[in-house]
């Protein structure tokens, strides 16, 4: 796994909170997609994105917190239903997983395990989240592009 420290600008994020297992987001994910569609906040610079806020290691499956989002212009009207998230700029410990999403608990276990005590950096206060760089309606599960980032200093 190759890993990258980025400098990432503020990103803000039109959401659905989910409480309970990471991989249990993807209901998350369909009222996001419902709420953001009929609000027309889907355009060519949106990314889809999940917001992850306590450690799996730490926090019992049933107590963690995540996030479905999109990202959105400043300036955009969220409607009733979706919350807002704004990501702070920053340094961010960046790693591209390749691949079936099934593969992401595996990917952030060496990221935040190995990767990140074998760098420079410490991490910080903050969300890690995953940016989906393409659509799995659209790529084979092999060929999905999942960027993975955690705050650091």
């Amino acid at each position: 796994m190759n890993a990258e420290v980025k400098d990432m600008p503020q990103l803000r994020v039109a959401m659905v909170r989910h409480r309970g297992p990471y991989d249990g987001i993807s209901s998350a994910f369909d009222r996001l997609g419902k709420l953001a569609g009929q609000a027309g906040l889907f355009g060519p610079d949106s990314k889809m994105i999940a917001l992850y806020y306590d450690a799996p290691e730490t926090t019992a499956a049933d107590e963690l917190r995540s996030a479905a989002g999109i990202t959105v212009s400043p300036d955009a009207e969220l409607p009733a239903g979706l919350d807002e998230e704004r990501l702070p700029a920053g340094r961010y410990l960046c790693t591209t997983h390749l691949g079936s999403y099934d593969g992401l608990g595996d990917a952030w276990a060496q990221l935040t395990g190995e990767r990140l005590p074998e760098s420079a950096y410490n991490g910080r206060d903050g969300v890690n989240y995953e940016i989906y760089r393409n659509n799995p309606s659209e790529v084979q599960d092999d060929e999905l592009r999942t960027e993975l980032y955690i705050p650091v200093a």
